[in-house]
């Protein structure tokens, strides 16, 4: 590759500029008019001729157009800029983990602040990037499952998958544990040479139906002679429960109903804690309505579990300038202080009251 070639590592920052600088092109020219609407309150026609002698349009534009280029700077920082790629093999080590995530309907329920499923989705979001050397999977369920992101080393590409998760991901509603672990176990793991696996189920357990319950129990246990350890994490209220909202097509709020009556959702913890128990190693967590530290939860579970060889992988690398543009930035914020906006008359600036 030509040792000239460069790139941002994170370009989509860029776009930033497009509304940054003209953001901060109308502040400097509001300030001004607000400068002039407030000194003609305060001071006199004579008063204000004089004060408007003493300070130079220009410098105070300079000192604006300073702002904005360290502004850019600093949004060029972020964007990451790099050069000179260089290809080396680099040993994989890890373990191979799917994301077991409940799309239904009672994920909506808000006694998880904003909600279930958006709580979960942030818990998530949060581990990923703590992960280092894991392949990675997602798959939605409900009333069936749906593979949202296969087994990938592409953390980026895990996000976008997570971020378009949703109630609409899987066409069924309802909640089957057991089709949705068998679904990880045959369509995800079972190619998979990997011998270090896991799946890290996020629910609330769906409806305390002992015949789904005792499928679900059924596949933990299959997944377990194939070597899988089962964490669940059980999210949501296990004793007061909580409706479940909607918003209708007129933008309402309303509460989902069967037969008449608002139905209310509650934590489903005890199939959760048969589920792990029936799988080597694994384990159960009950985080109810409270905030969870998934990342923390992950790296002692999982990130500090044995590892295996996931194979040889290339890595490009790049030698980063960031810092060069921190330090453009940093020089650009100096010199705009100690700029001064007065006009100087020969060779000095103008005092008040000269």
């Amino acid at each position: 590759m030509d040792e000239h070639y460069y790139k941002f590592l994170n370009e989509t920052i860029l776009m930033h500029l497009f509304w940054l600088i003209p953001l901060l092109l109308a502040v400097f020219a509001y300030a001004g008019i607000r400068r002039k609407v407030l000194l003609k309150r305060i001071a006199g026609s004579r008063m204000l001729e004089h004060l408007q002698r003493e300070l130079s349009r220009r410098k105070r534009w300079i000192k604006g157009l300073l702002l904005i280029a360290a502004a850019a700077c600093i949004v060029g920082a972020l964007a990451r800029p790099a050069w000179n790629p260089q290809t080396v093999e680099a040993k994989q080590k890890g373990r191979d983990v799917v994301f077991l995530l409940d799309v239904s309907k009672s994920m909506l329920a808000e006694d998880v602040k904003p909600s279930r499923l958006k709580a979960a989705k942030f818990a998530i979001n949060d581990t990923i990037s703590s992960i280092n050397g894991d392949r990675v999977g997602l798959v939605a369920f409900s009333g069936n499952a749906s593979i949202l992101c296969p087994l990938t080393l592409d953390y980026s590409f895990f996000r976008k998958a997570l971020d378009d998760a949703g109630i609409s991901s899987v066409d069924v509603g309802g909640t089957m544990l057991a089709d949705a672990v068998r679904k990880c176990m045959h369509d995800m793991l079972a190619g998979s040479e990997v011998t270090k696996k896991d799946i890290v189920i996020i629910t609330d357990g769906g409806d305390e139906d002992k015949a789904d319950d005792k499928f679900a129990i059924e596949a933990a246990r299959e997944a377990a002679e194939q070597g899988i350890r089962i964490i669940t994490i059980g999210i949501g209220s296990e004793k007061t429960g909580r409706k479940i909202p909607y918003t209708t097509e007129d933008g309402r709020k309303e509460y989902l109903k069967y037969d008449g009556k608002e139905v209310v959702t509650r934590l489903n913890a005890d199939v959760l804690r048969k589920m792990a128990k029936a799988t080597p190693g694994g384990v159960y967590i009950n985080v109810g309505t409270n905030a969870f530290d998934f990342p923390s939860i992950y790296q002692k579970l999982i990130g500090r579990a044995e590892k295996v060889d996931l194979g040889d992988s290339k890595v490009t690398i790049y030698t980063e300038g960031f810092q060069y543009l921190l330090a453009a930035a940093l020089l650009l914020l100096l010199a705009e202080h100690i700029l001064n906006d007065k006009r100087v008359k020969g060779g000095r600036e103008v005092e008040q009251g000269e």
